[in-house]
């Protein structure tokens, strides 16, 4: 016989384990999934059985004069990309690409040669229990025809809306215009929302002239 060295046990001098530091640990072992599965189930009650995916929350909103083939939508569908005037939600963040619009500039303001302002105007609802803090450089990235592009502060001072950026309260919306600068000959501009910086999850926005 032989003493284990570390809950000093009297176990047999040929054993390579200790029996009972084995079933501590199987019992350790247990609580420690017991835990995880504790938490995963916590997890879920909390979230409110809210789905994971962005989806459409309506697609019969009156279309700016600039849009084109937007199609409707029933409730609630399931959608890759949005339109001007259809609303994506995510986890109870609604956003909804409201006017896409061009601008030659003003006296004070005015685009490089060849170039024209894009202002895009967006509404952001939070439904949820918290804050919903909305950045115009964290939560957007913006291509034109491909290209990934930044917004432009000129672009942006020319128009009379509101930047798109604060603090949403629940059950609070904002309002505002994220702008660029970018060639007449410009065709298509997708704009990606990131809800959240917990998530992969993107609400896409398509414009297509």
């Amino acid at each position: 016989m032989k003493q284990c060295k570390y809950c000093k046990t009297e176990i047999d001098s040929k054993a390579k384990v200790c029996p009972n530091c084995r079933k501590k640990q199987g019992g350790k072992l247990k609580f420690i999934v017991i835990a995880l599965v504790a938490v995963v189930i916590i997890g879920a009650i909390a979230s409110g059985g809210e789905t994971d995916e962005v989806k459409k929350v309506n697609g019969d909103t009156t279309q700016s004069e600039n849009s084109t083939n937007t199609s409707k939508s029933d409730s609630n569908e399931s959608s890759t990309d949005f339109k001007i005037g259809e609303t994506a939600e995510y986890k109870n963040i609604q956003v909804t690409l409201l006017n896409v619009t061009e601008s030659k500039g003003s006296d004070i303001f005015k685009p490089d040669n060849g170039n024209i302002f894009v202002q895009c105007e967006f509404e952001i609802t939070n439904n949820s229990d918290s804050d919903l803090a909305v950045s115009s450089v964290m939560c957007f990235n913006t291509y034109v025809d491909g290209y990934s592009t930044t917004q432009s502060i000129s672009a942006l001072a020319d128009n009379s809306g509101n930047q798109l950026d604060g603090t949403v309260a629940p059950g609070k919306k904002m309002k505002g215009v994220i702008a660029y600068e970018e060639s007449k000959d410009w065709k298509e501009i997708e704009l990606q929302f990131t809800p959240s910086v917990w998530s992969d999850k993107k609400m896409v926005f398509k414009y297509s002239k």
